[in-house]
């Protein structure tokens, strides 16, 4: 997941909604959001790693002629 970074304006907003919770509710958000900077930043998604991911034994022709074969036009859908 991505991190998501706002304006203090946002935050001052956000703050002013958090305020009006009680104490065990504040507390629980305090824990979670410790909890949510301790934990480990993954690895960008690299979008080479697909790279080789996709087997098959058919030709490209073959292939090609599956997909346009497969395709429903509106006029053969029974409804």
């Amino acid at each position: 997941m991505g991190n998501l970074t706002i304006t203090n304006k946002v935050l001052d907003r956000y703050f002013d909604y958090l305020i009006k919770f009680d104490d065990k509710t504040k507390k629980k958000l305090i824990i979670k959001l410790t909890k949510s900077l301790e934990i480990k930043e993954k690895k960008p998604f690299d979008l080479k790693s697909l790279f080789g991911a996709w087997k098959d034994e058919r030709s490209t022709k073959s292939i090609i002629e599956d997909i346009k074969n497969s395709r429903i036009e509106p006029r053969d859908i029974n409804l």
